[in-house]
C-alpha cells in the first residue's frame, strides 16, 4: 500500500528536490529572532514575557520538526514491513495449489504458484504463467505428492 506524498526522495526528507524552498524553518525563525533583539528600540526594549513566548515558540516549532520527522520515518518503515510481510505469505505458497477469483471481472481459476513478486507495492503470485493478486486468492490447498516407486535395490538386498 502506497501512500502518497511519502517517500525517501520527497522534500521532506531533503533529497530528491532542487528547488529552494521558502518555507521558515528553525534556522531561519532563529536568525529572525536574533535579528529582532539587534534592531530593537533600546528605549522601549522587548519585555520578557514576550522573549520568552518566542523562545516558546521556537521550542514548540523544533520539537514538531522532529515529531514529524518520526513519523515520516515510522510510516515508511510500516510500509517496508507491509511490503516483507506480503513477501513472506507469498513465499509460504509456492509448490501449493491457490484458487483465486478477480475481483473486477469475477473470473475464477486456480493452480500450482511458481514464484512470487512485489510489484508496484503488491505481492504478485505467478501462477501458470498468470500473476495473481495475493489478496485475490480466496483457497489454498497441499498439492499432492505423486506416489513413489519403491526403490528395486532396496528390496534385493534385504531378500539376500
Amino acid at each position: 500500500m502506497d501512500i502518497p506524498g511519502i517517500a525517501a526522495s520527497d522534500p521532506a526528507f531533503g533529497a530528491g528536490s532542487t528547488f529552494p524552498t521558502q518555507e521558515l524553518d528553525k534556522n531561519a525563525f532563529m536568525e529572525l529572532l536574533v535579528s529582532q533583539l539587534k534592531n530593537q528600540d533600546p528605549l522601549e526594549p522587548t519585555n520578557n514575557e514576550q522573549f520568552v513566548a518566542q523562545l516558546a515558540s521556537f521550542s514548540s516549532l523544533e520539537q514538531l520538526e522532529n515529531l514529524n520527522e518520526n513519523v515520516l520515518g515510522m510510516v515508511l518503515l510500516n510500509q517496508s514491513n507491509a511490503l516483507m510481510s506480503q513477501l513472506t505469505e507469498g513465499s509460504a505458497l509456492i509448490g501449493k495449489t491457490v484458487g483465486w477469483t478477480d475481483p473486477a471481472t469475477g473470473v475464477s481459476g486456480s493452480g500450482v504458484v511458481d514464484s512470487v513478486k512485489i510489484e508496484d507495492g503488491m505481492a504478485l503470485l505467478s501462477v501458470g504463467g498468470v500473476d495473481v493478486p495475493l489478496l485475490d486468492v480466496t483457497d489454498v490447498h497441499a498439492t499432492e505428492e505423486a506416489p513413489t516407486e519403491p526403490d528395486d535395490d532396496a528390496e534385493d538386498g534385504e531378500d539376500a
